[in-house]
Parts: structure tokens; sequence; C-alpha cells
């Protein structure tokens, strides 16, 4: 389902501004500024995808959870352990799990070339620029859904890759499993995509797939794909229900 964007600014603040808006071969996507006059200190940006409001760089404290709350569910003792972040969005995820220095690997992944490029020469460079920089990190620019439940990382330098081979999934693509930016992400949260990510993660390792609501269906779907220890997590926003990290762990 995508729902049409909505502003969620104060009255007294100006209309957004349209950074740069570009077409791509899953759709449109816009950069957008609130404040900060013409970009200085103080802007918040935005990413709108097929005119659904993903995220901004307001808060960040629930796509920081997503990585915190993956990272604790992993066993205290595990070396190293290999990251995949599904979903560059405005940055927040990927910087957090470059600033932990236990994580032994981070990748990412984006289908999106207009959010890669406001990485490496736009605003979100200001957030990102460091983790891109990291030896432990890796850009992949494809899909997450096809990456998932194929070997092949769509043509990028590390041509194979094994299954089984993250510790963590960090999956933030979409405004939950319910509320998808296209319809083709539904299949991530489909038996059959769970079931991929299921293999594609170590034994122990975990999934967490963050949301814009809680959702009971999806907890019952992580436990019928085989996923113990699943839960949620909480984050109050300022109005609404609360954002939400999903967890689910691979049997060890």
């Amino acid at each position: 389902m995508t729902v049409p964007y909505v502003r969620y600014d104060h009255d007294t603040e100006a209309a957004p501004v349209t950074v740069e808006r570009r077409e791509g071969p899953y759709g449109e996507v816009v950069l957008r500024r609130r404040g900060g006059g013409d970009g200085a200190a103080g802007a918040v940006y935005e990413i709108i995808a097929n005119g659904c409001f993903l995220m901004d760089t307001s808060d960040g404290r629930s796509e920081r959870l997503l990585v915190d709350a993956a990272l604790a569910a992993l066993p205290a003792d595990r070396p190293d352990p290999a990251v995949l972040i599904g979903g560059l969005g405005v940055g927040f995820s990927l910087a957090h799990a470059a600033a932990e220095p236990r994580w032994g690997r981070v990748t990412v992944v984006e289908r999106e070339g207009a959010v890669i490029d406001w990485h490496r020469t736009g605003p979100f460079a200001a957030i990102s620029a460091g983790a891109l920089a990291d030896p432990r990190t890796e850009l992949l620019h494809t899909d997450l859904v096809t990456h998932l439940r194929t070997t092949d990382d769509g043509g990028t330098s590390h041509a194979l890759k094994a299954v089984g081979e993250y510790d963590a999934l960090c999956l933030d693509i979409d405004n939950g499993p319910g509320w998808t930016v296209t319809e083709d992400n539904g299949g991530l949260y489909s038996p059959t995509g769970l079931a991929a990510c299921r293999a594609r993660l170590t034994p122990g390792g975990v999934l967490a797939v963050w949301s814009a609501q809680p959702s009971a269906e999806f907890e019952k779907a992580l436990r019928n794909a085989g996923f113990d220890r699943v839960g949620t997590e909480e984050i109050t926003v300022a109005r609404g229900v609360p954002d939400v990290v999903h967890l689910g762990v691979k049997a060890a």
C-alpha cells in the first residue's frame, strides 16, 4: 500500500523545497528540504518515493535502534559479526553501525542511484561520509529483495555471495510490512521472502525489520517462517503510534 506524502511541519514553518526529483526504474524519488533557508544549518532533509514519505534527518532514534537491537540479540561472544543494512535511507543506520567497533563487516544495499548520489555528493554526506569511508563498509547498488533471494550481488566486485553469510539483517526499505513503497517489496515479508532472509543468516543470526507501526500479523509470520525469540521493540514518536523494530532469531 502506498500512502500519499503528508507533511508534519509546524504551521509556522515554510513549505518544503524540492531539492531534486528523479525518475528511476522503481518510480519517482524526491529529495526535499525543510527549514534552514538555502540549506544551511538547521535544515531537515527528507526522502519521498512514489509519493510516500520514507524518512528524514530530524531524528534517527528508531533507525539506530534497528542496529542496536540486532546486535544485542546476537551472542555476546560472536567474533566480528557481519551486518547487512537494507536501505541506505538518510544514513542513520549505516553511520550507527560503522560507529560500533564490534561489527566486523557492514554491507548496505540501496537500489536507488539518486539516494546513493545524495550520500556521495549531497546533503546526506554529513551523516554517512565517515561510514562509507570505513574499510569494513561495502555499498551495493542493487535491489534488496533480489540480493537476498540470489547469490549474485548485482555485478559488483564481490561476484558471489555465500548463503548464510550475515549475522544480522537490518531491513528498512518500506514504512513496514503492510506499507510498502512499491508492490514488489511486499514479497520480502511473504513466507518466501522471510525464508530467503533466514537462509542468508548464520545460525543464531538476527532479522530486524523497521516499521512505522506494530504488527501482530508480522510477528506471527516470523514465527511461521521458523524464527525464534520473536519480539517487537518500540520507539515513542511525537504523534501517532510508535515506530517499532520487529525481531526474529534463526535457531543456532
